[in-house]
């Protein structure tokens, strides 16, 4: 019976073509709606989360200023070069510190030119910021001493300045000054917040203070913390060593901010998951459209059937049996609609996934539940249609016109 039943609703889908389409369109929609939505949402949390991890491992960024973002830092005192060396040598679950001083400069090779930031530290500034060299070599010791004219550039200021070449051995002009090019960072590509990460002209950090700012102000300090080490002590630890320093009072407030920046990952990240799941409500809500939608064509359905529905009554068919027949053929609409559905979000994902760069995962448990509900619209949505049938006196459905 039950096969017979789906049997008598694909053919009555079938007697029907374009208004079955129509009729599953809202459901269609509103699947693929939903999928794409929680699919393009995870793909931009994983996103997120690896372009934080790309900043370094656990790592803390230590500014000058009570605040995060611009006028933090007014009036708070520049970090010095040797607060580096003492936050390495006097807390434990330290894995590399490095001394960070930036500036905007236009850097000029072969008669081509490019604006770029010009970065002033020393070779921890690779390890802490997870970075690692395509071809050359990193600083020397007695580069860092010296203050020596000497960079390592991004693979965005190579392209641009040197095209194809790999630019090792190249001199750089930066302002008043050359420098040979001695290594090529590998790239990382766009961060976390929308900048180029490859954008860039590494340099010692005393050849930044002498040659290109002029003073001895470090920015900032960016702290890498061993895997295992606990991220709440080592900055309570860090914090008391910097008040020291800062000669700062037990009534002073402290000026500067340390950023966790695993701590600013899970917060992108959780708010993006709330919006991924805001937005996939939002297209639920077509669902239900869809749901009404089959409820309107089910009970046309049943009225155009009424002497069919009479018939079968009068030669002995259970009122449970019509019943299912009509619920049966709202379920396998709906079911359809949500198929439909799945295909043209897996469709839209990748190609949007694709446009705004980020990865894309699918996830089977979504397109399962999403089809599930969908079937489920069908059976809410298509129960009053099928009891109106079922319940039908046959000698009143027989009379039908």
């Amino acid at each position: 019976m039950f096969l017979s039943s789906i049997l008598l609703a694909l053919r009555s889908i079938r007697r029907n073509l374009m208004r079955s389409f129509l009729t599953v369109l809202g459901i269609v929609i509103g699947v693929s709606a939903v999928i794409t939505m929680v699919t393009l949402g995870n793909g931009a949390t994983v996103s997120i989360q690896n372009q934080i991890a790309g900043l370094g491992t656990n790592l803390l960024q230590v500014r000058p200023g009570q605040r995060m973002g611009p006028g933090g830092g007014t009036g708070a005192p520049a970090f010095k070069d040797t607060d580096s060396d003492a936050i390495a040598q006097q807390i434990g679950g330290i894995l590399a510190v490095a001394p960070e001083s930036r500036a905007s400069a236009t850097v000029v090779a072969g008669g081509r030119n490019w604006s770029t930031s010009i970065i002033g530290s020393t070779n921890a500034w690779l390890q802490t910021g997870n970075w690692t060299l395509r071809i050359g070599r990193e600083f020397s010791d007695d580069e860092l001493r010296a203050g020596a004219a000497v960079c390592v550039i991004g693979e965005t200021v190579r392209r641009e300045l040197f095209g194809t070449r790999d630019a090792v051995g190249e001199q750089l002009r930066v302002k008043a000054f050359s420098c040979e090019v001695v290594g090529v960072l590998a790239s990382k590509g766009q961060g976390a917040f929308g900048n180029d990460q490859d954008d860039t002209v590494l340099v010692p950090l005393r050849t930044l203070q002498r040659r290109v700012t002029g003073n001895v102000r470090v920015n900032t300090l960016l702290v890498s913390m061993k895997d295992g080490s606990e991220p709440e002590r080592v900055k309570a630890s860090l914090t008391q060593l910097l008040r020291e320093l800062r000669k700062l009072s037990d009534t002073d407030e402290d000026n500067f901010n340390v950023l966790d920046t695993k701590q600013l990952g899970e917060a992108l990240s959780g708010t993006t998951k709330v919006m991924t799941t805001l937005l996939g409500a939002v297209a639920a809500v077509s669902l239900l459209v869809g749901g009404i939608g089959i409820m309107n064509i089910m009970l046309v359905s049943v009225t155009e059937r009424t002497r069919e529905i009479g018939l079968r009554l009068a030669i002995g068919a259970l009122e449970r049996e019509v019943l299912l027949q009509f619920l049966i053929e709202a379920v396998v609409l709906a079911a359809l609609g949500g198929l439909a559905g799945i295909v043209l979000a897996t469709v839209a994902s990748v190609g949007l996934s694709v446009l705004m760069g980020v990865p894309y995962l699918f996830n089977p448990g979504v397109n399962l539940l999403s089809f599930v509900f969908s079937a489920g619209i069908g059976v809410v949505f298509g129960y009053f249609p099928a009891r109106r049938a079922a319940r039908m006196d046959p000698i009143d459905a027989l009379r039908h016109e």
